[in-house]
């Protein structure tokens, strides 16, 4: 039976594209010819940009789990097990940021993420991660999901009740759809342009231009030729000097050859590409050929990353966590689990300050909401929300204060 079971688990393997030894994806070729994994993917800067600035995003968000109150009025339910889980550190090794920062850049890349629950008695009390190249997937006669993986010389096999799964873009039930897999042809482009590069320029003969004489040198005068050059025109302090020529010798300047070029032009498309599959605008990884640097423009850019490019990433995330985290009382009684926005905010103190101007003067948060939101202490009177008064009915204005008011405009005093 056990002999059958590890068959099983080999062919499972091979159709799911996944090496039996757990080593990551089967090794794919791309059209460039250049294989495509895991590490060969990380190794462009363009992925490693997009990934990092996805997963780094996300996990620093704070997590926060909520409930209503008898009133209806949702607020932080820092007494629910949760919270110091999600917020402060789902296990013993890692803290929330790390945590998350795996599971999204796993997402990014295999199109899912795993975590193992860790029990205490009926009670969540931690989230182990997985790596999610070492796991197979498979549902069961019974309409279970089964997980099967394993980890230092370790093998496991679980059930959906005890895997946190939170599936990228595509959405099956038994996985999101892999990035390196749809892809693998553009990452292969990258590859190979990347090796062209570094095999030009460890190979290639690469001089700046050609002095040719009228006649044939001698070893010692090639030597004195050479020598010389190098003495007074090679190097930065060296740059501008003029080059004195004589006897029939001439120098001819060496520009970019065609090929070249087109490797240059090459090398930015396929950054621009790898941006498209990760939904990044080139920019904020540092590609700034073809982008405006008004800041009108990047921006608007920004605002485009956040609203279609975070946020469904974070509600895939949050409604996970809700469905496979929280009871189902729990659910009824109010309880969720979301990511706190205003963390975006943290590093933009105009953005900020606008934000709390809004809120404050449509009464929608108080002084000591905003000043516990900045780590100030509370003030007196702070708690009574404030609204403006602008655009009142002239009947119900005071007359005295308006005539007081033209004649300020007007320049005279009342």
């Amino acid at each position: 039976m056990k002999l059958l079971r590890k068959m099983a688990d080999f062919f499972a393997y091979r159709i799911q594209m996944k090496e039996p030894n757990g080593a990551g994806p089967l090794s794919a070729i791309g059209d460039a010819g250049e294989r495509v994994d895991q590490n060969t993917a990380l190794s462009l800067s363009a992925v490693w940009a997009c990934v990092n600035l996805l997963s780094g995003t996300i996990s620093s968000l704070p997590l926060m789990v909520y409930r209503l109150n008898r009133d209806g009025e949702r607020q932080v339910y820092r007494d629910h097990p949760l919270y110091r889980m999600l917020h402060d550190s789902p296990n013993f090794d890692q803290t929330s940021v790390d945590f998350w920062d795996f599971l999204c850049s796993s997402i990014e890349l295999s199109g899912n993420g795993y975590a193992r629950k860790l029990r205490s008695g009926t009670r969540i009390a931690g989230l182990e991660p997985i790596n999610p190249f070492n796991v197979v997937v498979r549902r069961l006669t019974s309409g279970v999901l089964e997980y099967s993986w394993t980890q230092e010389g370790r093998s496991f096999r679980e059930t959906d009740e005890s895997i946190l799964h939170i599936r990228g873009f595509g959405g099956s039930p038994l996985g999101g759809l892999s990035t390196l897999s749809f892809a693998r042809n553009s990452l292969s482009l990258a590859r190979a342009v990347e090796r062209s590069a570094g095999s030009t320029f460890r190979h290639g003969l690469r001089p700046s231009g050609v002095l040719t004489f009228k006649d044939w040198l001698s070893p010692d005068n090639r030597k004195i030729a050479e020598e010389k050059l190098e003495q007074k025109f090679m190097g930065a302090m060296n740059s501008g000097r003029p080059l004195i020529l004589e006897g029939g010798t001439t120098w001819q300047q060496l520009m970019i050859s065609p090929e070249d070029a087109q490797m240059l032009e090459t090398r930015g498309f396929t950054v621009e590409e790898i941006c498209r599959f990760f939904g990044v605008p080139p920019f904020m990884i540092g590609h700034t050929e073809k982008t405006t640097s008004w800041g009108t423009g990047l921006e608007q850019q920004i605002l485009a990353f956040q609203k279609f490019t975070l946020r469904r990433r974070l509600k895939r995330i949050e409604q996970a966590l809700e469905k496979q985290l929280l009871t189902p009382a729990e659910k009824a009684a109010g309880v969720s689990i979301e990511f706190n926005l205003e963390g975006l905010l943290r590093g933009d103190s105009n953005g900020r300050a606008n934000f709390y101007r809004t809120m404050t003067q449509i009464g929608a948060m108080t002084i000591n909401e905003v000043r516990a939101l900045e780590n100030m202490p509370r003030v007196d009177g702070g708690d009574t929300p404030r609204v403006q008064m602008q655009n009142v009915p002239i009947t119900e204005a005071d007359q005295e204060a308006i005539q007081r008011l033209i004649a300020q405009q007007n320049g005279a005093t009342p």
